[in-house]
């Protein structure tokens, strides 16, 4: 009797072992499909970021470039000043260049 409980217990041991393998085996690769998930929604969360920081560069880079048209602008119509007081003191009429826009300058 003490041997046939033996042999049930060891049949009940095995049973769990087997069990237990059989769960490994099969929730393995749903776990490790869940990492690999979260390291491409990590991975992704860096590209996102990474694209915001570019972007707020490429807009850094244009407002430098507009400042840098303005004074362009503004430098070239001061420099123009004595030409068009001359010119309006000889009565000569100023020639319209490409691009020229009637707004008045600063």
């Amino acid at each position: 009797m003490q041997r046939q409980l033996e042999l049930v217990q060891e049949v009940l041991e095995r049973e769990r072992r087997l069990q237990g393998d059989l769960a490994k085996r099969i929730i393995g690769p749903v776990d490790a499909a869940f990492d690999m998930l979260e390291q491409a929604g990590a991975a992704l969360r860096g590209q996102a970021e990474a694209i915001e920081a570019a972007g707020r560069a490429l807009e850094e880079s244009a407002a430098l470039m507009k400042r840098q048209a303005e004074l362009f602008e503004r430098t070239i119509a001061t420099l123009r000043q004595p030409a068009e007081l001359a010119k309006a003191a000889s009565g000569a009429a100023r020639h319209a260049s490409k691009g020229a826009t009637d707004k008045p300058r600063s």
